[in-house]
């Protein structure tokens, strides 16, 4: 079979450590493309994985003949790009958050449906060990019926990781739209509805711009949010960690408790009401601060979505649930309303 051939577009961060060096690990696909405005960025992922460089991606479209895309690039520019693309017949892999509207993010599904091609947005958390196991758990009834969570993603700021530093598209408001919360809360909050298996109706919130100077965007929010079955619990997403990066997931219910990437040597703990306690050894999340983004997950079932015709774990449909969330909760911190999700 014949190797699907790939474009990136948008040689930042992102695609320098997760989706570049999961494609090039991937037997089953060949970088052909490249393409970001600032054309030496492109020329330095060049000289490591090949690939024409574009600084144009109308013209990458236009010129090759593309499988696969991955859109690595700021936030306003995820629909229009993914469209396009989309449009020219290749299969999509958005970052997230895939949009910053839910008119883009619809007319992104309905390209996906009517050029049938596959859109998939990049919700890596899903496909964490802790993550999975504790989803599994749940379902299987071994904590009974859940109360409430909390769950959170934090860390100093993009400037940390960004190949801009502090003076990155994420801080602007032209190009991100939404701050920590589309850089952060989005993937709690596509994490919680996978993890407990259930859509969410209710979205309060407070987003605030409190920790760094001379940004445009949010970069403290804490979010409260109810569920169809009732579940209630915190969401929170912060670039104002300092010192330790979180990314923990507490899930209260009444038969134990999970806790999920909350502890030092254990992903996953779970205790239980009849004084058991299981330490789970599945192996660590990955994160920003120790640089381990080649095995996410994320590229492996894209491709492998395409090669079978298969939905992917989170495609357009999924992914826009999730970003509804982070609409509601920027919305609610700006009327001082809950918002209600259909």
């Amino acid at each position: 079979m014949s190797k699907l051939k790939v474009a990136v577009i948008g040689c930042g961060s992102i695609s320098k450590h997760r989706h570049l060096p999961e494609y090039h690990q991937n037997d089953e696909v060949e970088i052909v493309a490249l393409c970001d405005i600032v054309a030496s960025r492109a020329e330095a992922v060049k000289e490591v994985y090949g690939g024409t460089v574009y600084t144009d991606y109308k013209e990458l479209l236009k010129n090759e003949t593309i499988d696969l895309v991955s859109v690595c690039l700021p936030n306003a520019l995820h629909a229009p790009v993914s469209i396009a693309a989309l449009e020219s017949g290749a299969h999509v892999l958005c970052e997230k958050p895939m949009a910053t509207t839910k008119e883009e993010a619809e007319a992104m599904i309905e390209a996906s449906e009517k050029s049938g091609k596959t859109l998939m947005i990049a919700h890596n958390q899903r496909f964490v060990r802790s993550h999975k196991k504790a989803k599994e758990l749940i379902a299987e009834g071994a904590i009974g019926k859940v109360y409430s969570f909390r769950t959170t993603f934090g860390h100093g700021g993009p400037e940390g990781w960004s190949v801009d530093g502090k003076d990155s598209w994420f801080f602007r408001k032209e190009d991100a739209v939404i701050g920590a919360m589309g850089d952060l809360g989005v993937h709690k909050a596509d994490l919680i509805r996978y993890i407990l298996g259930e859509e969410f109706t209710d979205v309060s919130a407070m987003v605030e711009t409190n920790a760094k100077d001379n940004i445009t965007v949010d970069d403290n929010a804490v979010c409260l949010l109810k569920s169809t079955s009732g579940v209630i619990g915190t969401l929170t997403a912060s670039w104002a960690y300092k010192v330790n990066e979180s990314n923990a997931t507490v899930i209260y219910g009444e038969k134990g408790v999970l806790r999920l990437e909350d502890d030092p040597n254990y992903s996953l703990i779970a205790t239980y009401t009849d004084g058991s306690k299981v330490n789970y050894e599945i192996g660590k999340i990955q994160s920003n601060e120790e640089g381990q983004q080649t095995a996410t997950g994320v590229v492996s079932h894209f491709v492998e979505s395409v090669r079978t015709n298969t939905k992917p774990l989170i495609d357009g449909v999924e992914g826009k649930k999730s970003l509804d969330i982070i609409l509601a909760a920027m919305e609610s911190s700006q009327t001082g309303r809950t918002i209600k999700l259909n």
